[in-house]
Order: structure tokens, then sequence, then C-alpha cells
């Protein structure tokens, strides 16, 4: 027969029949021990100096604490001697279980050398001794103030059908667990997404009537990037979202369920009562049963632990301490961006305008549905409204001043532009740019342009009156009247440094002919001889 510790209940039932008068087989079968166990602590109480006169008053704690300390002399440990068998063994069986061997395998090794123990005496020794499956104690913290900290946890609860798709889909549940209510909110979703995530959130907020303080989320990827257990690193969006809700973030360590138990337990609870051998066509038709299930089931069940419903609790105690909800959050793009060599950057498949001193470098865009926000080393530079994919939004401040109006396509611009340079030039291009589709012209303009940068205002403003004059309007002209020009003029040559002119030399006007000379063809003349 195994061995079974008798406890002190057990012990005062033997002596107390004893004083009574009943014998041993009598006392055995009322106090649930064997007739040798009953007479070992009535042998102990005798010589304890117990009789059957002394009353029920005689069994004190002290006494009862003696009569057991002598009958358990042989085990101080508590442990039998199949105890003290794996003991001798103990090196060995420690090995065993470093080179993952089961109990079993260790026990059929044991019996094969000669030593053979009940199989949970060696469960418990491999356990306790030898480092077996070692389990360290747990804590049982507080569970804080009202409103104070709730739980959170993503899981997969199953599959769905989804009806716009007409395929199954798995269904993860975002489980909110109130500490110290227990009451509790899931919100069900497709993807694991920081929109997701924060939109379970909104629905949780609306749910509760407030938001808690202080959130405890599992090292979900969009919220913690670097789940470090003394200074995780939480995620830009998510800081950005708890800064507009005004709760605190506290993640739980990775791989430590302990410090999130409240919700921990929660996940099976959803998982079984809820989701399993349910049928839901739609994410839709699954979220309003589980807000009903939240309220009516599990809110009004009575919880093990706080021997309460948690609704009444959450009712009485949390809700009135609860932060206000805030309003509807905008959930933003929040990116890394670089500024091109054409002034713009890319952000939500749309383009912005930066001012050209930022070109190569890299900027913090924060962009919701109404603006979009750029920052250069925490300091703010540019804002534009919001734009949808594909749009394009350029101030035209943020281009160089040459370059505005061909980006723009700004006419008036261009003519106000040429006409600073000469009235003639500006009638000019007035003329270029009448045209039903004028922006087809204004490289014609720009060429016009780069002639007075080329031969100055002066020249082209004359060349653009005669061209007027004439009624030509071609900048193809204007370009070979100046060159023309530029040939006809001829230029004075400097005299060579240090070389003055030749004694000798004469005025080249010398050589210049003064008459007319006149070829005169005549007849040879006949001569005679004579």
């Amino acid at each position: 027969m195994a061995f079974r510790e008798v406890d002190v209940i057990e012990v005062r039932e033997v002596l107390r029949w004893w004083i009574d008068g009943a014998g041993l087989r009598t006392i055995a079968g009322r106090a649930g021990v064997d007739r040798k166990t009953a007479r070992r602590y009535v042998e102990a109480a005798q010589a304890a100096g117990l009789t059957r006169d002394a009353g029920q008053a005689a069994l004190c704690d002290e006494l009862l604490g003696a009569v057991i300390a002598a009958v358990r002399q042989a085990r101080p440990n508590g442990h039998g001697a199949a105890w003290d068998l794996l003991a001798a063994r103990k090196a060995e069986i420690t090995q065993w279980v470093k080179d993952g061997l089961t109990i079993v395998k260790i026990e059929v090794l044991l019996t094969r050398s000669g030593t053979t123990v009940p199989y949970r005496t060696l469960h418990r020794f491999a356990a306790e001794e030898c480092g077996f499956r070692a389990r360290g104690t747990s804590m049982r913290v507080l569970d804080g103030e009202p409103g104070g900290e709730c739980q959170i946890d993503l899981a997969l609860m199953g599959v769905t059908a989804a009806t716009e798709t007409g395929r199954r889909r798995k269904v993860h549940a975002l489980i909110f667990t109130a500490v110290l209510s227990r009451h509790m909110f899931v919100h069900l979703s497709y993807s694991q997404t920081l929109t997701e995530v924060i939109a379970g959130c909104e629905a949780a907020w609306s749910f509760f009537d407030g938001v808690f303080k202080v959130l405890i989320p599992d090292n979900l990827k969009p919220v913690v990037t670097d789940a470090d257990p003394v200074n995780p690193r939480l995620s830009v969006g998510w800081l950005d979202y708890a800064q507009h809700a005004g709760f605190a973030t506290d993640p739980a360590r990775v791989r430590s369920p302990q410090d999130k138990p409240k919700v921990e337990r929660v996940v099976q609870y959803v998982r079984g009562n809820f989701f399993a051998g349910e049928s839901f066509d739609s994410i839709a038709s699954a979220q309003a049963a589980v807000t009903e299930w939240c309220t009516k089931t599990a809110g009004m069940r009575i919880h093990g632990t706080i021997n309460a419903r948690p609704l009444d609790v959450f009712n009485d105690l949390e809700r009135v301490a609860l932060l206000p909800v805030p309003p509807t959050y905008d959930v933003p793009l929040l990116r890394s961006v670089k500024v091109h060599r054409d002034f713009h950057i890319e952000i939500g498949k749309a383009l912005y305008s930066v001012p050209g001193d930022y070109i190569g470098a890299q900027l913090d865009a924060r962009a919701d549905s109404q603006l979009v926000k750029l920052f250069h080393r925490g300091q703010l530079v540019k804002t534009h409204p919001r734009q949808p994919a594909g749009g394009r939004r350029t101030d035209p401040a943020d281009l160089p001043e040459e370059r505005v109006g061909y980006a723009m396509r700004d006419l008036d611009r261009l003519k106000a532009t040429a006409t600073r340079h000469g009235d003639n030039i500006g009638i000019y291009t007035h003329r270029l740019l009448d045209d039903p589709l004028p922006w087809t012209r204004m490289r014609a303009v720009y060429r016009l342009l780069g002639l007075v940068r080329r031969y100055g205002p002066g020249p082209v403003d004359n060349a653009c009156g005669t061209a007027l004059d004439l009624d030509v309007v071609s900048v193809s002209k204007i370009a070979a009247m100046l060159a023309k020009a530029l040939e006809n003029t001829a230029p004075v040559l400097p005299a060579a440094a240090g070389h003055p002119a030749g004694r000798f030399a004469r005025d080249p006007a010398e050589f210049r002919p003064t008459t007319t000379l006149r070829l005169v063809h005549s007849q040879p003349r006949e001569t005679t001889t004579p």
C-alpha cells in the first residue's frame, strides 16, 4: 500500500474516539485510517501522558504536535524508503533528465539496474531534486485601483466564411480585460495591423464608455518594435494614438504570461464558450454576436475569483473612474520620406512640394485624412492639404523663381518676366502665346528669354521691334537676326602688348585706289619689212 500522510484532524479524530472508549477497529473505520496507524498514534499519545479519563479538552495543539512528531521520527523529511533509494542515485537521474529522457524511460532503466520505486515517487523526485520541468513559484499581484489597468491579448479564434470573397478566412480576437472587475470586450478582425489594433481600441472605449489609464498589451508587432523587458520600444504610430487617447502603455515581457494573467485565462473562455461550434457568414455578424455575448453572457457570469458578476463590479467601481472617451482618431500615415530633385516628396501615392533647401534630406511625414505635415529634425517645415492617390500639391514658393512659370504653367508670370526685359520683348511674347493651346508655345518663349541672357535685353528688344514691324513671329528669325548683326560688327583688334608700330608702317588708306582703271583691248598693228 502506498504511503499516505495523516493530517492533524485525522489524528485528533483517532484520539477523540479512543478517549470515548472505542476499540482500534472502530477508531480506524471512523477516522478513515489503517488500524495499525491508529495503534501507533494511540500508543504515542499514551506515552505523552494522555489517558481516557482526561476528556476532550486534553486534545490541545501541543499534545497533537508531540504525538505526530513521535510517530514520524523515522521520516523527518516526510519521505519514505523509495525516496532514499532515489537519493542515492540522484546524480545519475539528473544526467538522464538533462539528456531529455522521459520519466517512463528513467523508471525502466532504474528497474533494470535493480532499483524499483513507484512511478509517482520517481516523478516527484525528478521534479523536486533533478530539475525535471522545473517550475518556479508564482506571486499574486494586487488588482490595483478602479479603472487603472486593462490587459490586452491577441489570439487566433478559428475561421469563418467571408461573404465578400466567398472563402473562409482566419479570425483573430483582440481581447480587452479590466483587471479589477474582469469585465471584457472582444474585437474580431482578419488582420493584425496597427490600423486594426487601433480600431479595436476605439471599439473598446465605446463599449466600456471610457479609457483605462494603463494598457498592458502582448508584444504585438504593430505596438512593440523592440521587446526589451525593461525599456521596450513602442512604434511611432502607437505612441501617436496613446497621446491622442491619454493612456500609458506597459507591455508584457516576451513569453511571460504571468504579466497579464487576467486576459490569458480569458482566451480559452472566449474560444470555447463563444466561438466554438458557431458559424458566421461575415466578420460583421460575428462582431455583433460577440459584443452581445460580452455583455449578457461573460459580463453576467459569476466569476470564480471575484465571486461576483464582472458587469456589476464594473458599473459600480470602474465606469466612473475611466478617462473620457476621446474624439474619433484619424489614423495617420507615418513615414520617413526623401526630398527628390524635383522638389517633391511622395506619400500615400501623392506628391507634395518641399523647399529646395531640403533636396536630398530625409523628412518625417505625418499624413492624416486632412493634412500632411513634414518635419526635419523635429521642426515643422511644410504643411499641405491631403491629396488623393495620384494627386499633386505644389507650392510655387518652394520652387526657384526662374522655374515657377514653367512648372506651374503660369502664362501670366511668363509674360510679366518677358515684359521686364523690354516692351517689344513683352509684346513679342504675347504674340507667341496667342494660340488655342498656349502652353505648347511656352518653349519658344523660354528660347527667347535665353537669347536675352546671351545677347542682352537691348539687342533682343530691337530685334523684336523690327520683327513686329515686318509681322514676323518666329524666335528662330530673332536668333538669326542677332547672329548676323554680331557678324557685321567689325571688331577693333587691340595692338600686341610690347610691340609698337613699325617705323615705316603706312596708313592702310594709302593703298586704297582713287581712280578706276579701264582696260582697253586694241588690235595688234601690222608691221612690214623694208
